[in-house]
């Protein structure tokens, strides 16, 4: 537990990229090492750089009716580690926030998964986490992937990302709401 904490000060004073960082560095993550359900998005938004919640967004609105979570689960560390591929505000590109810096994946992640023994189930929510943690398992596009949820579990559940920009691909694959989401909330509180 000691071990643990100490890394997470560690990550939260971390400065590797603050060149990069428009609204300079504010690592956003949450973990206990008791923590049995693992949440790997891409990088905190404005709107959670401001606050230091993580999915303290629309975003993490629609994550958290998914998973049919109410907040105070949600955010019980002890039961769910928040570790997103990128810990800071990447700043904004043409069409939407630009990719996670890469330098957090790299220098952290190994080290902080390390630490999470008890994690049943791993989130992998947007192509960046899924071409991370599945590299050549990955299916050449998101819409592939998780339509093939079936094929990463019990380890991972390959989800797009719960953005009100994905509208247009929710719409398009009523299949995930319909089929993904009920089997991911019955996983959610068994494993909880």
């Amino acid at each position: 537990m000691e071990e643990l904490e100490s890394l997470l000060q560690q990550v939260r004073a971390c400065r590797i990229c603050e060149e990069h960082l428009p609204l300079g560095p504010r690592p956003v993550l949450a973990a206990s090492s008791s923590a049995r359900l693992l949440v790997v998005g891409q990088a905190p938004g404005t709107k959670v750089h401001a606050s230091g919640i993580p999915w303290n967004d629309q975003s993490g609105k629609r994550l958290r009716q998914w998973l049919g979570l109410e907040p105070e689960v949600f955010y019980d560390a002890d039961k769910v580690a928040i570790i997103p591929m990128g810990f800071c505000y990447p700043g904004k590109g043409k069409s939407g926030d630009l990719p996670p810096r890469p330098e957090c994946a790299l220098h952290w992640h190994q080290r902080l998964l390390a630490q999470l023994p008890h994690i049943q189930l791993t989130l992998l929510i947007g192509k960046y986490a899924q071409e991370y943690f599945l590299g050549g398992q990955a299916k050449p596009t998101l819409t592939e992937t998780v339509a093939n949820w079936h094929e990463y579990l019990p380890q991972y559940m390959p989800m797009p990302h719960p953005s009100p920009r994905n509208q247009f691909w929710l719409r398009r694959n009523p299949w995930f709401e319909a089929d993904a989401i009920p089997y991911v909330q019955q996983l959610v509180q068994a494993i909880l």
